[in-house]
């Protein structure tokens, strides 16, 4: 469910916008003032929409733009392969994503969509609150690298260039270009092809270059950070079973849990996972020792000091005279020993899954203590927003919708294509209008059963 506070405030902010500008608009005395105002510094008020338009960065537009011409005829003629294959991938992909909501609709499992490679994100519901700085910023790039891609490739092809532009509409940033619409017109439509395409390619090579950043920090960090001995607790929930005195702190390096090493976090998730799948392990204690632990502080010790074990087997390798005692509790609850050296080992009792979000680590361990603990994560989760809005930005406008780029992209490969199989031009309109009809509809049936499911968690 979206948090009253957050609906509130975004309600409330755009009231206030709104009424100002109504205000403004129908006062004598400041109406004309006001709207000079607005249009010399190119905004554009409406309810729940801002748009700003500027000329200041044409000059850096049309210096990117003849830039090695040779050179950026290949950049976007790439960019041009790539856009159609994504108009064509994207309609798999949608089609795909749809039946999958479909099964899980029919199989009643409303909250599973971890296999889905789209899904709907609601701020609040399943985004965060505490991940919209991130969201947001790796939209707002996402949409700026996209709509540059636009501008440079326009000047490329020698259409000229009116202005660059932002906007905000309720929570979501974006950003736009103007083109000069005739220019745009009489170009080919392979010219165009280059234009259309540019924006999907240029957020494809976005998410490509998030990816390499995400995959080559351990090696940028490397003389501030070294990783692959332990994950770093960077915070542990207070209401968390792991919280307490003799449980985990922040700067913590956990190096083991049960019998799993860890060097990363992904070690951790992945040991935590295939513990609650596995029955609970035992551990090798010494027959003598054994009567003892119906009092609670000698169990924990013998546990602490004890190895792991699957039968008594695997005991008297290590020690003839100690036994394999595994610990009788519920069913999907588990004994868990956690390792974090130098301090005693943390045992655990519960579910692995409250352990696994109750604890937030970090793969990068701080060579010197002033060092931040928090920026590698911060780096990290930025790159995976990145590289995820921005491929999804390239998916959803490359599908042949009315209003996104597939449009564009669809028009201009139908002219391309099938100018001499279509003579009359009448006739690929009405192709393309059935096929941007078709990936019209299977985009809104995508975001409307995904909100559907998101909102029926």
């Amino acid at each position: 469910m979206i948090p009253v506070p957050l609906v509130v405030v975004v309600l409330g902010g755009w009231c206030a916008i709104y009424l100002a500008d109504a205000f403004l608009t129908s006062s004598k005395s400041y109406k004309n003032s006001y709207e000079e105002w607005l249009s010399s510094k190119g905004l554009t008020i409406s309810p729940f929409h801002i748009r700003w338009q500027t000329t200041i960065f044409n000059r850096l537009f049309y210096k990117w733009g003849r830039w090695k011409p040779h050179f950026l005829y290949i950049w976007f003629s790439l960019g041009m392969v790539f856009g159609i294959i994504a108009m064509f991938g994207s309609i798999f992909l949608l089609g795909k994503t749809l039946i999958q909501t479909l099964n899980q609709m029919m199989a009643e499992s409303p909250g599973n969509q971890n296999d889905q490679m789209l899904q709907v994100v609601v701020p609040g519901v399943n985004l965060p609150i505490s991940q919209l700085t991130y969201f947001f910023s790796a939209i707002f790039i996402s949409g700026v690298i996209h709509e540059v891609g636009h501008g440079v490739a326009a000047v490329r092809e020698t259409v000229r260039f009116n202005g660059f532009g932002m906007f905000m509409f309720v929570l979501y940033p974006g950003a736009f270009v103007d083109l000069f619409t005739t220019h745009l017109q009489l170009v080919s439509p392979v010219q165009q092809l280059r234009i259309f395409c540019a924006g999907v390619w240029h957020n494809f090579i976005l998410g490509v270059l998030g990816l390499l950043i995400l995959f080559l920090l351990p090696l940028f960090l490397y003389p501030f950070y070294y990783t692959g001995v332990g994950a770093l607790v960077t915070e542990v929930l207070e209401d968390s079973p792991a919280s307490g005195p003799k449980g985990l702190f922040i700067r913590d390096i956990v190096t083991q849990v049960q019998d799993c090493a860890i060097t990363n976090v992904d070690d951790w998730h992945t040991c935590l996972d295939d513990i609650s799948q596995k029955p609970q392990i035992g551990y090798c204690i010494n027959t003598l020792t054994l009567q003892q632990l119906h009092f609670p502080s000698r169990a924990r010790k013998a546990i602490q000091a004890s190895l792991e074990c699957r039968s008594n087997i695997d005991c008297r390798k290590a020690a003839p005279n100690s036994v394999c005692a595994i610990p009788s509790i519920e069913n999907q609850t588990r004994l868990i020993r956690v390792k974090h050296p130098p301090q005693l080992d943390m045992l655990f009792i519960g579910f692995p899954v409250h352990l696994e979000y109750g604890v937030s680590l970090s793969s990068f361990i701080p060579r010197y203590k002033i060092l931040s603990i928090d920026l590698p994560v911060m780096i990290e989760t930025f790159c995976k927003y990145l590289i995820s809005l921005s491929g999804a930005l390239a998916v959803i406008n490359a599908v042949p919708c009315f209003a996104l780029d597939g449009q564009w992209i669809l028009s201009s490969f139908l002219e391309a294509t099938l100018g001499s199989v279509i003579v009359e031009k009448e006739n690929r309109e009405l192709l393309g209008f059935f096929i941007l009809l078709g990936g019209s509809t299977l985009l809104t049936a995508n975001v409307v059963l995904g909100l559907w499911m998101v909102t029926a968690r």
